[in-house]
């Protein structure tokens, strides 16, 4: 069974970017420990800690990156700075894939420039942030892959080949089945597993 989830809060950007950022910097400081907070295209998103079967899929997925593919660090809870994604651009995926080392500084959130794979486990709460605005953000700042694993609808999705605000690859399978993650990867991630 799995345990319910809480709803993300949301506060709307009233045009003003340092307000925004100044509410951001608010509620990132008052967050309870295991809370996200993201300022995705003008809004402000505090997302509750993960249930357990998001953070089983994440760890599977982790696992089978580290099973294939050894030279890559698998981050998770790191900031991103997506440029165009929201006035601040600051954004915390599920899931990072870049080269070992690739972040060993003190900052907070970072520069998207080594990624080669962003992955999102939707919410009820956040699928809408996922498939639309992080999808466009993502592509913008020219992440090669980006996965989502979309549970309301039972699929997963790999969007590659960006190109200004999209992607220009897309291939969805079933969750259940296998789909191809493009090079570097190159390989066949098996979502019988989540």
């Amino acid at each position: 069974m799995a345990a319910p989830e809480r709803e993300s809060e949301v506060a709307a950007d009233d045009g003003t970017g340092s307000s925004v950022e100044h509410a951001f910097d608010a509620y990132n400081a008052a967050s309870p420990e295991g809370w996200r907070v993201e300022l995705i295209e003008g809004e402000i998103h505090v997302v509750p800690p993960a249930n357990g079967e998001h953070e089983e899929i994440v760890s599977e997925v982790s696992g089978q990156v580290r099973d294939h593919r050894r030279e890559f660090g698998r981050y998770t809870g790191l900031g991103l700075f997506v440029p165009d994604a929201s006035p601040t651009g600051k954004v915390v995926p599920d899931l990072v894939i870049a080269p070992k080392g690739s972040f060993g500084d003190d900052a907070e959130y970072h520069d998207p420039a080594p990624v080669l794979l962003v992955g999102e486990v939707t919410f009820r709460s956040t699928a809408q942030q996922d498939r639309g605005p992080k999808l466009r953000g993502y592509a913008r700042a020219g992440i090669p892959c980006y996965l989502l694993i979309d549970r309301e609808v039972g699929e997963v999705v790999v969007f590659s080949e960006p190109s200004g605000a999209s992607y220009t690859r897309r291939v969805e399978a079933k969750l259940s089945k296998t789909i191809e993650l493009p090079e570097p990867l190159g390989f066949e991630l098996d979502t019988g597993e989540f």
